[in-house]
């Protein structure tokens, strides 16, 4: 079946576009639709329906708004409380588009109303846009919504996946979440995933379709990680619309003010490369380098509704970041490029795993070993972690400065990228600090201990 696939890396999921060489439903759109609508464009494709799987809880969906845009269908749940005009649709509902037959099934877990859309062209393999319920080899979790009906959602997630998994083995699995999003209840790998999309695949990997209920359930409800604090305003304001309001443009503001924003308590969060940050930074300020996860730790570490600055040296950088922060709600920021000759006189060291190794075995002799603080979540943890490491995850660093011991402390993480945003947090809190910016896998031969195993 004709499916194009939009890649939405800063939210960890995907957009899809079924189609029939002339018109094409969009499921799960983001907010910035720029990747969007450029792929229908470019195949000539006219946007004639626009759905929502559910509710979404990790980003402000843009659905509603390019439903407007084309005059489009919105399809999503009936039984869904939305501020907003749309098609409510309801179980073995059967739509048609161009040449395309929708069949809206209802596969609650994942959300209470989270339905999945089959889409049927003539003989071709069925698509079934899944969105977080039946994922590759995992499935949405069912904490989001409310986590007292987690255990509930989970064996509603568990027979949603069954009635999924009843379907035709050709049938190619489309999910909106499961390529880095915490909406899913296991990790993916994103590259693998495409190989085996189809549910007679997930037949003979995925959990939930291998496990007996109660089994799923407790070990679903067992593997459920923590929750970026920001997830909890994505639903009140998917409920009520925002993505079809057109966030406003960054105020440019001088360096002054960027002074007065330290002082007065603001986040001023600096874009650059972590390297640059640690060579040389304007003091109170916290490191979040660009990437794809860029928002998700901004929406995370940052209190929501508080003032936020970004700084960068290349302005081409703040478009970007500005359409990440946009995705998740985040609409009225700040912003200043750094001068070239700008005084940035605050600094940390940086260092690789060798380095580290050097400054144990002085410590050793010395009897005062390295602090190490290891910033990665509670699962990375378990499955193996440095002897003597304090384990403190990157959401949890801000609160916990005071009760740190004395000295300089080290700071790693898996690839070093979370672990210079932990720096930068305790170096503003005054703490003297190493970034350990080395890849996990290259810690050599220093003692690895497992959650099993550590005292």
């Amino acid at each position: 079946m004709p499916v194009l696939t939009i890649d939405v890396p800063a939210l960890g999921n995907r957009c899809h576009l079924v189609h029939d060489g002339r018109v094409a439903i969009v499921v799960d759109a983001p907010r910035d639709l720029t990747a969007v609508e450029a792929a229908a464009e470019a195949a000539e494709l006219e946007i004639v329906a626009v759905a929502d799987t559910h509710i979404h809880n990790d980003y402000v969906s843009g659905a509603l708004g390019l439903a407007r845009r084309h005059g489009a269908d919105y399809l999503l749940s009936a039984d869904e409380s939305v501020d907003f005009e749309r098609v409510g649709v309801h179980d073995r509902d059967r739509l048609s588009y161009g040449s395309i037959d929708l069949e809206v099934l209802s596969t609650p877990g994942h959300t209470r109303h989270h339905q999945s859309f089959l889409a049927r062209i003539g003989a071709e393999a069925p698509a079934l846009l899944s969105g977080g319920s039946l994922l590759v080899d995992t499935v949405g979790r069912t904490d989001l919504v409310d986590h007292r009906l987690a255990g509930m959602l989970a064996g509603s997630q568990w027979e949603s996946a069954r009635r999924l998994g009843a379907l035709s083995p050709s049938t190619v699995l489309l999910p909106t979440h499961g390529f880095g999003s915490f909406c899913s209840s296991a990790s993916v790998d994103p590259d693998a995933a495409d190989g085996v999309a189809t549910i007679g695949a997930q037949l003979l990997r995925n959990p939930a379709l291998l496990q007996d209920k109660e089994t799923f359930v407790n070990d679903l409800l067992a593997g459920l990680g923590p929750i970026p604090s920001y997830y909890q305003h994505m639903d009140p304001l998917n409920r009520a619309g925002r993505g079809a309001v057109t966030p406003p443009p960054a105020r440019p503001v001088t360096a002054d003010e960027v002074s007065d924003a330290i002082l007065g308590g603001a986040w001023v969060i600096d874009l650059r490369s972590r390297d640059d940050f640690a060579a040389g930074h304007v003091a109170g300020t916290v490191s979040v380098e660009y990437s794809h996860q860029f928002a998700t730790y901004v929406g995370w570490l940052v209190p929501w509704g508080d003032d936020i600055v970004l700084l960068t040296d290349s302005a081409d950088v703040l478009d970007p970041a500005l359409r990440q922060l946009a995705d998740i709600g985040i609409d009225r920021v700040d912003a200043h490029v750094v001068d070239a000759d700008a005084p940035l006189t605050a600094r940390y060291r940086r260092a690789d795993w060798a380095a580290f190794r050097d400054a144990a075995r002085i410590g050793s002799a010395t009897g005062r070993p390295p602090v190490v603080i290891d910033v990665r979540q509670l699962d990375e943890w378990r499955a193996g972690h440095l002897a003597g490491a304090l384990h403190i995850p990157i959401q949890d660093v801000e609160a916990s400065v005071r009760r740190l011991p004395p000295g300089e402390l080290w700071v790693h993480c898996r690839s070093g990228y979370r672990a210079g945003i932990a720096a930068s947090l305790l170096h503003r809190a005054g703490r003297d600090v190493v970034h350990l910016d080395d890849a996990w896998d290259r810690v050599g031969d220093l003692r690895i201990e497992t959650f099993s195993t550590a005292a």
